[in-house]
């Protein structure tokens, strides 16, 4: 039996992916070259790429071979979608055309889309390739130059960077070797900032209810008038928000290489801010597609998610909202098959109290009916509402105050307590598993097990509870609230404060 060359690539899968085999077969007759195995039009136009590249580097190419070429890559049930086979198509019919030194190809894998000179261009999805590499045991990746550093921070596995076709060829034949990419070290990082905290003026119970989400990972939702400053608030947000570990880091880069997003940033070292307009279709925001990736609730993981004007935006957009919000993931289901995408993220909203925006303002009249003004709050379900932890009023901002210079400001110190109240989370919850990061990640027994209310405060609460009806949803938000506001003083258990100022951030549910 003729051996037939096999090698290593393999397909994204959502954020994830999966090994592929790419086979090489030469036999006798009219010239033509075939791929096959469920490849859609990019990967079928590969031998188009490989031909030229081939031909490019001074090789004979399929083109000048009187021969019937098939390349199969398996399994054929897995849909093939993209460019990144056209290096492992490439390097599997100089192996069939006895053109290259025959390998032990076993433990190494190829990934990469073939310009029509030989160079190689970057491809999406490295780091998961690379730790799809590494889960099955393959001890060395061949990929672009550009792609390297990411794939490099995936520990226990060789990557070594390809900038042209020649370049690999001499390395695979050991006449010229390529130094492999040294590891790359993740810093976890502040995110930028457009605006910080300490800038603006006023607005104390505004910026103390995001120090409180920031701490807690809690959601958020603003409301007022045009021009209070609720999109500048939710702009400084990232000025106060912690650096994620070395594990989100990579989570998050993961979905942004899978997305294509890190181009001038191989690794994403902050946590995201993502802010879609209105318009926004459900698909680029929630994910999905014809080949599915993530929508703008998996870039913002482990980050915030602002949407501006919230009412605003389309009815199944807000609704498809709900299971993110809850399970910190989303399921996008289809005939086939259904993947997962990580979704744990803040939401951070602002919204209009009515269409014209001056509803209760004491300093403009509203011009909406009472049915406009019903509508037009409504656009926010109840229970889309109910899981927000925190509501609040944002007012005007006398003219007086904002005359006012600043003369001193503690510049650092939100960022600080946001600091030392994560960190407080972190060695509360460092034996849960799977990992939390966050009191906002808890579920309902897991509060019931690491938060304590002192005397004082179990008294409180049920006082509250009978003048006040809440579902049981937003019982346990709001214990998840007071427990980080507690953080945030450093308290040993909650105390009837703590559970005041929580409850103070509920008052807007339509529940009440």
């Amino acid at each position: 039996m003729r051996a037939v060359p096999k090698l290593f690539s393999a397909e994204l899968d959502g954020i994830h992916a999966e090994l592929i085999e790419v086979e090489a077969d030469l036999n006798v007759g009219l010239h033509s070259f075939n791929i096959v195995g469920l490849a859609d039009k990019a990967v079928s136009e590969a031998k188009e790429r490989v031909n030229s590249a081939l031909k490019n580097s001074g090789i004979k190419p399929p083109t000048k071979e009187n021969r019937r070429i098939t390349v199969n890559l398996a399994p054929a049930d897995i849909k093939k979608a993209g460019s990144r086979f056209d290096l492992p198509i490439a390097i599997a019919y100089l192996l069939a055309s006895d053109q290259l030194k025959s390998f032990d190809a076993s433990d190494k894998l190829f990934v990469g889309e073939l310009s029509l000179d030989g160079a190689l261009r970057r491809i999406n999805g490295s780091l998961a390739i690379a730790l799809a590499a590494k889960r099955k045991k393959l001890k060395k990746i061949f990929l672009p130059q550009t792609n390297a550093a990411e794939a490099a921070a995936v520990g226990g596995i060789e990557v070594i960077p390809v900038s042209n076709l020649t370049e690999l060829i001499h390395h695979l034949e050991e006449t010229e070797l390529i130094t492999p990419h040294e590891s790359t070290q993740i810093s976890p990082s502040f995110p930028p900032a457009l605006v910080e905290l300490n800038e603006i003026k006023g607005l104390a119970a505004a910026k103390r209810a995001l120090l409180v989400a920031a701490s807690g990972g809690h959601n958020i939702l603003f409301t007022g008038p045009p021009g209070t400053g609720k999109t500048m608030l939710a702009q400084a947000m990232t000025s106060i928000l912690p650096p994620p570990t070395h594990e989100e880091c990579l989570e998050i880069t993961q979905i942004w290489s899978a997305a294509d997003m890190n181009i001038d940033h191989p690794m994403i070292s902050w946590r995201p801010f993502r802010s879609p307009h209105h318009s926004a279709s459900l698909v680029s925001v929630l994910g999905g597609g014809t080949n599915p990736r993530p929508g703008e609730i998996s870039l913002a993981h482990r980050g915030v998610l602002f949407l501006d004007e919230m009412p605003e935006f389309h009815r199944d957009v807000l609704e498809g909202l709900r299971q993110p919000l809850e399970d910190g993931r989303i399921v996008i289901a289809r005939a086939k098959k259904s993947l997962t995408f990580p979704a744990r993220f803040t939401l951070l909203a602002s919204m209009n109290p009515c269409p014209c925006g001056y509803f209760e303002d004491p300093e403009r009249e509203c011009r909406c009916t009472a049915n406009e003004i019903l509508r037009y709050q409504r656009k926010i379900s109840g229970p889309l509402l109910d899981r927000i932890d925190i509501q609040l009023e944002v007012p005007r901002t006398p003219i007086e105050e904002l005359r006012k210079k600043t003369h001193s400001v503690d510049k650092g110190g939100e960022k600080d307590l946001v600091l030392h109240a994560r960190e407080r989370q972190t060695k509360r919850f460092e034996h849960i598993k799977p990992k939390i990061h966050s009191n906002a990640e808890l579920t309902s027994k897991q509060v019931e097990e690491f938060i304590f209310l002192n005397h004082e405060a179990e008294n409180f609460l049920k006082r509250a509870l009978e003048r006040s009806f809440i579902s049981p949803r937003g019982y346990y938000r709001l214990l998840k609230v007071a427990q980080t506001i507690a953080d945030l003083d450093n308290a040993p258990s909650v105390t009837a404060d703590h559970l005041a100022e929580a409850f103070q951030y509920r008052l807007k549910t339509n529940e009440d």
